[in-house]
């Protein structure tokens, strides 16, 4: 019985790898990169600071996509985070859901 659930385990966490390398591809593809880390602050907060910070408020991934797309200031400092307009919100809905699981 044991077994079983460790292969069952290790399978899904083999299926649900490629799915969060897919999502940091977004990441990168959209330039997320470029101010923010996992676990370092750049410009921008660290991804896991996010993750953090929006821990349980039902409503974490709305506003954060929102803030993708339209920017805002005054959350994490003085620097903005500018607006993201083009990147397709299907991508921002994965990147916000990567985001709010580190």
């Amino acid at each position: 019985m044991h077994r079983r659930i460790l292969f069952m385990l290790a399978t899904a966490g083999i299926l649900a790898a490629p799915m969060a390398h897919a999502d940091e591809a977004l990441l990168k593809k959209h330039n997320c990169v470029a101010c923010h880390q996992l676990d370092k602050k750049l410009v921008g907060p660290a991804y896991s600071e996010v993750a953090k910070k929006y821990k349980g408020q039902k409503d974490a991934a709305v506003k954060l996509a929102e803030k993708v797309k339209k920017g805002g200031q005054d959350v994490w400092g003085q620097v903005p985070m500018p607006p993201n307009p083009a990147v397709p919100d299907a991508d921002i809905k994965k990147m916000v859901g990567y985001i709010l699981s580190r």
